[in-house]
């Protein structure tokens, strides 16, 4: 395994002993005992919230022994983990949802783990618009990572009515047209976010090239959009329309945090 000369497990400081609070908030948040669920909730918020603070921290160098932007795979991928939990967050204070807040406390712990040993090296912007472009992507990034998140309850909801009587219902507390309505709400907002972030990345490029970013990220946003005339014209539902929701989640993520990992991991040196 590769590290990052400016990884802080490697200096120390700040960032490690928010990241260890961090990951002991998450942690807390794991705990299944019934007894103990006040306090899992208030861990889960407890880590979020310092998460947000090494988010803050680590991407933008402080407290590293290199100032700068960081805008590696794994900070890509640490930032779209805290959306997806800030979006569970709102929606737990109405339907508490405590395995999949032990599951997401897990994500969430990776997220900061891997972030920290990989936090990516700094890097200098061609255009003034290029942070713009970079934070629609991280958003269309946990936009789609909660539409993945509510895809999967939907599928587990489907199977267990299947399972029970095959009669429609609730499904986790909420009616499961409820629920399937929110997971295309949460695509819709992430492809409308996709598309602004292409134009505005074909718009900023000093120079188009056909990379493994642009190639992955057409491919993922074709995907979505097929989706979404599928869902409109065809009516897909159920499994057909989550498969190509998961399908279209992987393109987007190979598209950034995949090509990253492969030059910041396997062949240790930056993406050119």
């Amino acid at each position: 395994m590769i590290l990052s000369t400016a990884s802080p497990l490697l200096v120390g400081g700040a960032p490690l002993a928010v990241a260890l609070l961090a990951v002991a908030g998450y942690m807390l948040a794991t705990v299944p005992a019934q007894g103990l669920a006040r306090w899992a909730a208030t861990g889960l918020v407890l880590g979020w919230c310092l998460h947000f603070v090494l988010l803050v921290m680590d991407i933008g160098g402080w407290g590293q022994s290199q100032p700068g932007a960081r805008l590696g795979f794994a900070p890509v991928l640490s930032i779209t983990v805290w959306l997806v939990l800030a979006v569970h967050t709102v929606e737990s204070r109405f339907l508490p949802l405590p395995a999949v807040r032990r599951w997401l406390a897990l994500a969430g712990t990776l997220a900061v783990l891997i972030a920290l040993t990989f936090p990516g090296e700094p890097r200098q912007h061609a255009s003034p618009l290029a942070p713009l472009h970079f934070v629609l992507g991280v958003a269309s990034y946990g936009l789609f990572g909660a539409a993945v998140l509510h895809g999967v309850l939907l599928d587990a909801a489907e199977r267990r009515l299947r399972l029970r009587s095959g009669t429609p219902g609730s499904a986790f507390g909420m009616p499961l047209l409820q629920l399937e309505r929110l997971t295309f709400r949460f695509v819709e907002a992430g492809f409308a976010v996709l598309t602004a972030t292409l134009v505005l990345g074909a718009v900023t490029a000093a120079q188009w090239r056909w990379d493994h970013k642009i190639v992955f990220s057409l491919l993922g946003w074709a995907v979505f959009a097929a989706l979404l005339l599928g869902r409109r014209l065809r009516g897909w539902r159920g499994r057909r329309a989550t498969r190509w929701l998961y399908a279209g989640a992987v393109l987007l993520l190979l598209a950034y945090a995949g090509t990253r990992f492969v030059f910041e991991v396997l062949l240790g040196r930056p993406p050119a």
